[in-house]
């Protein structure tokens, strides 16, 4: 059985950071590619960051590049998701996912970024 908890959202201002976590009970945790999603209200979940097996990481949309790093621990089984110069648009619900035998997705953890 696959399990995703995240944690670490919260409310942040304009050009503030946040640290995203997210647990993964998932066997053959280190050889699994995982990633981070958002979705706001009415909208699908769109696609922010991945990580391989060997660590290559992709990014998208643009708007995150050089702004979120996504990571991996796989002696802790974390995944882990710095936001950088956070932006009212990055307001959203983050989702940690991963494939093992189809997609699942954890909660989420919810991340509001206000002045």
């Amino acid at each position: 059985q696959v399990q995703l908890v995240e944690s670490g959202g919260g409310l942040a201002q304009p050009g503030g950071s946040l640290t995203l976590s997210c647990a993964a009970s998932v066997t053959l945790f280190g050889f699994r590619t995982f990633a981070w999603y958002r979705q706001t209200p009415g909208n699908r979940r769109e696609i922010v960051a991945s990580i391989q097996d060997d660590g290559t990481t992709d990014y998208r949309p643009d708007s995150v590049k050089g702004r979120f790093t996504i990571s991996r621990d796989n002696a802790k089984k974390m995944i882990y998701l710095q936001m950088n110069n956070l932006r009212p648009e990055d307001t959203a619900n983050y989702i940690c996912n991963v494939y093992a035998s189809g997609d699942h997705y954890g909660q989420g953890t919810q991340v509001t970024v206000s002045a």
